[in-house]
């Protein structure tokens, strides 16, 4: 399987997770609307930060208003 982990890069470095079983990442304006491979649809007003794709996974950075 080739899905990822996406997770919150919080100021202070730590990681929280958002959504597991990442299998879509589509751009929607300032959004980016993550689906899992179960159809969960999460959106977050975010850009992405790091992705490495060996561990699965892909590091999210919130924007601020």
């Amino acid at each position: 399987m080739c899905e990822a982990a996406a997770y919150i890069l919080k100021p202070d470095g730590q990681e929280e997770l958002f959504l597991s079983e990442v299998d879509v990442i589509e751009p929607d304006g300032d959004h980016l609307r993550l689906v899992s491979i179960f159809g969960e649809q999460k959106t977050i007003k975010a850009s992405i930060h790091s992705l490495n794709l060996i561990n699965h996974k892909v590091l999210l950075v919130e924007k601020t208003p």
